[in-house]
């Protein structure tokens, strides 16, 4: 009979289980959209929708930030997501990078 090894748990004893989340164990990271001289201000908008399913009104905030500040932080996601996203925004034409978020 083989033998398992289980924690003894005595009489009166608590044990606590230590619960992480995804959150907690993967840093995430942020996609971030940049000002260009090329693209229109609808355009951003429309691909913003598009890309993250916004509806209009948060699109537009984002656009609009992009616009005003030269930048927004869209999203923050685990690495892959994070990629898929830039790849995404990229396939339309926006200039879209990612960083580390720690």
């Amino acid at each position: 009979m083989p033998e398992t090894a289980t924690p003894e748990i005595l009489p009166g004893s608590v044990q606590e289980e230590e619960t992480k989340t995804n959150l907690d164990l993967e840093p995430g990271y942020l996609v971030i959209c940049w000002n260009d001289p090329v693209n229109l201000m609808e355009y951003v908008t429309h691909v913003f929708q598009r890309v993250f399913g916004w509806r209009q009104k948060k699109a537009e905030f984002h656009m609009l930030q992009v616009h005003r500040q030269g930048k927004s932080v869209l999203v923050r996601e685990s690495m892959e997501k994070a990629e898929h996203y830039v790849h995404q925004l990229q396939k339309y034409s926006l200039h879209a990078t990612m960083e580390r978020d720690e």
